[in-house]
């Protein structure tokens, strides 16, 4: 199997692993707070398994001191864990996930603010559109049933956090930040445990929330692995897909419509990310070599 194939396979096993995340959240029956507890409890001791069998305790130890963005990127990572559960329990699923889809946007912005890197017109465009597209989901919080603008806000943070951990990330280029993952989802649990009763789950509950941790588990890990093996833009592209499936697997299951604000702003969002990330791809893709007299 090719490099290219083996990267296409594993990025899209971890697309697919997450997308039932959100109907996790809704069918666990506990509070927010507790789901993501359990969320960053389960997964994280999952992933810490996973990586103390692969790359050893020396490599948690090494993330661990990749200096001061190494920890923006533990703190930032085990905030989203937290805001998106809240987010979900807040509004509509589609609503997060749209929003959360403009995370590339953020992470652009940031890229300028700390590390100087010029903004192509390309991703000005794309920012335009996103805006604009974010701005219809919101407006339309106020007409849609089960949406909030108050969950809108909170998964507009879930983006810009995750933008923050990702922008840490490539900062601390030298060292690996996938073992920093699992202390990261530990580190949640650990500051929820004040607020949270987890010793009442009942059995039912149980296994939902054992299987919700194991879902992200596999998807953090995959989503980790495959970008080793094709460019950023693919993998952008896949996970795109999480944006669109994950709404329409909660209004399969549970009979959640979307609203039609949300499908027209989440459109102009995926939209707007899929087209940017084709451009970039096009670009990129190696010109064939030259035919005829002169060609070695």
């Amino acid at each position: 199997m090719s490099d290219q194939m083996k990267g296409l396979l594993i990025t899209l096993m971890g697309v697919l692993f997450v997308v039932p995340d959100s109907l996790f959240i809704r069918l666990i029956d506990v509070p927010p707070l507790e789901i993501s507890f359990w969320r960053g409890l389960g997964t994280g001791l999952i992933v810490l398994a996973y990586v103390l069998l692969s790359s050893g305790a020396r490599s948690v130890g090494a993330a661990l001191r990749g200096g001061p963005y190494a920890y923006v990127y533990l703190v930032a990572m085990s905030g989203t864990g937290i805001l998106f559960t809240l987010a979900v329990s807040h509004t509509s699923v589609a609503n997060v996930v749209f929003i959360i889809a403009s995370m590339p946007v953020f992470a652009a912005i940031l890229s300028f603010l700390v590390m100087g890197e010029r903004m192509s017109l390309r991703m000005m465009l794309t920012m335009l559109a996103v805006f604009v597209g974010l701005g219809i989901i919101t407006y339309g919080s106020g007409e849609t049933h089960g949406a909030s603008l108050t969950g809108d806000l909170m998964a507009v943070c879930v983006s810009f956090v995750f933008a923050v951990a990702l922008t840490a990330a490539r900062r601390v280029r030298s060292v690996s930040m996938v073992p920093m993952l699992p202390v990261a989802y530990l580190l949640s649990a650990l500051c929820l445990l004040p607020f949270v009763q987890p010793l009442q789950l009942g059995v039912d509950q149980f296994y939902l929330v054992a299987l919700h941790g194991l879902f992200i588990a596999i998807s953090s890990v995959g989503l980790a692995l495959g970008p080793r093996y094709i460019p950023s833009a693919e993998v952008a592209l896949l996970i795109l897909l999480e944006s669109v499936l994950a709404p329409l697997l909660v209004w399969f299951a549970l009979g959640e419509d979307p609203g039609g604000y949300a499908l027209v702003g989440g459109t102009i969002v995926i939209g707007a990310l899929a087209l940017s990330n084709l451009v970039v791809l096009m670009r990129r893709r190696p010109r064939a070599a030259p035919t005829g007299k002169g060609a070695p």
